[in-house]
């Protein structure tokens, strides 16, 4: 059989976690079917050492083939100019060697040459667009718009969002909120119809409390110093820029006073100083909380020894355009969630599956009534949640969605009418 050959491009790496949980399960999903994916990815020397071998093994029985680069960090803009100029001169000597029908670029900086090939060569270019990326830098403060030279960088990539949404073949959005509002830019009468909304998705077999362990299970709570009669609140991912920390820990003190042996598992690989500034803040006894960083294979054990877990993220313009993945895994595993609106799709998802509460502001008042609302919810009935997350967020709808996406470029933009 010929494979269909596609170059898939990622700025984020394959040995980082985000490359593991939101890369490689999609592509190893679409390599089943009649595909050869050229992934081209950029990674951090020292994980490239020690990850190689990791990420080899997931995709050494598939039809992917792996072309990383080394990522450049510094000094700004520049780096990302060099990185660039690799990522051409590689997609360029791959392009050569093999009849290319699709370049699939992930976010912003990949579509460039996504942009450029479609322009200089004419091959296909799925703009997965993974949410307002300019706009984010700005509302998370990572570029100061005061600073011409990141003004001007901003400009530059909003005229160069317009361009991709208009002269790709196909857009990805990770919400329906980001696909209303770019609706409303007027770019193109017909953009509608390109644009196909699929979330941020979890695989729902690992992310699953039927499939864990109970002999290793039950060793978790002694393991991080839980007695059988502690109230677990989780808490899973970052703790900077985006997450509200502090914030969750107003609530965290509100629910102490609520609910007698209350504790706050705090599941992340940042600095454990970020949370334990904000406990203290907030004067909560550090013995109150545990922060514990997790391999992928852990994070759905400690995940279900919570009664239900919590995130708050910055409500920003950007933030239309956000799908969590978190929200998909903490459902998976059956945990009700609190977490608040003005985040992508989050709301609605929340509202319609009856999982959870979500908070409109950050105040003691708002804390108190979501507390009392999860306590008369509890307990939850997990396999209904978990149904749930399988129902809008499963990676094999997300792989069948891609996949779909991929069958309309194709039998679009050839003239035989390629049957996939």
């Amino acid at each position: 059989m010929n494979h269909l050959k596609i170059i898939y491009i990622s700025y984020d790496g394959m040995t980082d976690p985000l490359g593991q949980s939101q890369v490689l399960p999609y592509l190893i999903g679409l390599s089943k079917f009649n595909f050869e994916i050229h992934l081209i990815s950029f990674e951090k020397k020292e994980k490239h050492q020690t990850k190689k071998g990791d990420i080899d093994k997931l995709i050494e029985n598939t039809s992917i083939i792996w072309h990383p680069i080394q990522y450049h960090q510094q000094p700004p803009i520049l780096s990302t100019l060099y990185d660039l100029w690799l990522l051409k001169k590689k997609a360029l000597k791959i392009i050569e060697q093999n009849k290319i029908v699709l370049i699939h670029c992930r976010s912003y900086i990949s579509s460039l040459l996504g942009l450029y090939l479609k322009r200089s060569k004419g091959i296909p270019f799925l703009f997965d667009m993974r949410g307002f990326w300019a706009d984010e830098r700005i509302d998370g403060n990572i570029w100061n718009i005061k600073n011409p030279i990141f003004r001007f960088v901003y400009q530059f990539f909003k005229q160069k969002e317009k361009e991709f949404i208009c002269e790709s073949d196909y857009i990805v959005s990770l919400t329906a909120n980001a696909k209303n509002e770019i609706e409303t830019w007027n770019y193109k009468s017909n953009i509608s119809s390109k644009i196909k909304v699929i979330p941020c998705c979890a695989d729902l077999n690992h992310f699953s409390i039927n499939n864990l362990n109970i002999n290793a299970l039950n060793k978790w709570p002694l393991k991080l110093g839980f007695s059988d009669t502690d109230f677990v609140i989780s808490y899973v991912g970052s703790l900077g820029t985006w997450y509200m920390i502090e914030e969750m820990m107003e609530l965290f003190k509100v629910a102490q006073e609520k609910i007698a042996h209350c504790k706050f598992l705090i599941i992340t690989a940042d600095n454990p100083a970020i949370a334990i500034n904000a406990a203290k803040k907030n004067n909560i006894d550090e013995n109150d909380i545990v922060i514990k960083k997790a391999d992928r294979s852990e994070v759905p054990y400690l995940i279900a020894l919570s009664k239900f877990s919590i995130f708050f993220i910055k409500p920003s313009y950007s933030k239309k355009a956000s799908s969590p993945t978190k929200l998909a895994e903490i459902l998976g595993m059956g945990v009700p969630v609190i977490c608040n609106s003005n985040v992508g799709d989050v709301e609605k998802i929340v509202a319609e599956g009856q999982v959870g509460f979500i908070l409109n502001d950050f105040n003691k008042k708002q804390y108190e009534m979501v507390i009392e609302k999860m306590l008369a919810f509890l307990p939850a009935d997990t396999k209904r949640i978990s149904n749930y997350a399988i129902k809008y967020a499963s990676l094999n709808d997300g792989v069948q969605r891609y996949h779909e996406v991929y069958n309309s470029i194709l039998q679009t933009t050839n003239d035989d009418k390629i049957r996939l």
